[in-house]
């Protein structure tokens, strides 16, 4: 098998071979500290934020993390270079591990902030965004886009995107191979319709040997990733680490050739159920967050396995929004909750 291609700049950390996706409404920090629990070197991403909303809003609430969640990325929406380095240095100031511009966001929402996929039309725009949060700070700054817009089916397009904005100096770039119609689809089926053409993502590696390109779209399993490495950089998956969060597990040790853990550190699925209740708590008594808005992350943690179905119902049953979040541990495993709780000392 063929070694993956490395790149020239020995500042790229191993972590970066491998990362979750940013999706909105999904990678909040309790998603985020969920998938720590599975891979300790995975980087992760937060879900997009608007510089309208950290310059306008609650900066607590748009970046507060939990400090187990490094390596860490923060992926901002914007197309004003000063705005841009404002959340930049905010970044820095957070301690978040790089920024990341969103460059790939096809809605129409997003559009109509002049930002997401559209900015791939003005690679000048985007090579001044990058200068500027650069200068705003030390933290690398990297992008996110696909390989075209709408129906332009043209590599060209993605090289020149590519190049210009490298001249400005990102050395990171994490490419959707697929082409984001901007007209005509919903978000959803800009995941779906637009053809995968891993080739150019390769073509691109193969162009700027120098540059660390990571590749996303439609990659969901070992595999595949072990495939992919053998062009590029870096993979990140969204989805299918998303509603296959078990997968996560086997990253560290045959993904990112971290060392065989001990058979007592490997993690098992109910052991991180049980430090997810226990993370329910903390949050419940700290920040008044109820346990189906943390829970509502982990419903794949058991997919795959007998009696999942009934596990995912108990968890994300509306009616059982009352009770603490061992009872619910207890119902979810057919215990009965009112009765002394079983194979919890860890919980202690």
């Amino acid at each position: 098998m063929m070694e993956p291609m490395l790149s020239t700049s020995a500042a790229f950390p191993n972590y970066r071979k491998l990362s979750v996706a940013p999706m909105m409404d999904w990678t909040d920090r309790h998603c985020r500290y969920f998938h720590r629990l599975l891979s300790k070197s995975a980087l992760l991403y937060t879900e997009m934020v608007t510089t309208g909303a950290l310059i306008h809003g609650d900066v607590q609430r748009h970046l507060g993390y939990n400090e187990e969640e490094h390596p860490l990325a923060l992926q901002l929406g914007g197309s004003e270079p000063a705005e841009l380095a404002r959340c930049a240095r905010l970044a820095t100031q957070w301690g978040y591990d790089e920024v990341n511009l969103n460059c790939g966001c096809p809605s129409e929402r997003v559009q109509r902030g002049a930002f997401g996929a559209c900015l791939m039309a003005e690679p000048r725009l985007v090579a001044d965004c990058v200068k500027a949060m650069l200068d705003a700070g030390p933290v690398p700054v990297t992008v996110k886009h696909r390989i075209g817009i709408d129906k332009l089916e043209s590599y060209p397009f993605v090289r020149d995107f590519v190049g210009i904005v490298s001249q400005a100096g990102c050395e990171i770039f994490i490419v959707h191979a697929r082409n984001a119609w901007l007209k005509g689809l919903s978000p959803k089926e800009n995941r779906e319709v637009p053809p995968l053409h891993y080739d150019r993502v390769h073509q691109l590696k193969r162009d700027f040997p120098h540059l660390l390109i990571t590749i996303n779209g439609g990659i969901s399993t070992t595999s595949q990733v072990l495939e992919q490495l053998q062009q590029v950089d870096g993979v990140m998956v969204g989805r299918e680490a998303y509603h296959n969060p078990w997968w996560l597990s086997q990253w560290d040790e045959v993904l990112l050739g971290a060392a065989r853990p001990a058979a007592s550190d490997r993690p098992e699925r109910e052991q991180v159920e049980q430090q997810m209740v226990l993370y329910m708590e903390r949050e419940r008594a700290a920040r008044g967050t109820p346990w189906f808005a943390v829970a509502r992350h982990m419903l794949g943690l058991r997919h795959g396995l007998p009696g999942a179905r009934r596990w995912r119902q108990v968890w994300s049953d509306n009616k059982l929004k009352d009770l603490a979040p061992r009872e619910v541990l207890e119902m979810a495993h057919g215990r009965n909750s009112a009765g002394p709780p079983r194979r919890l000392s860890k919980l202690s």
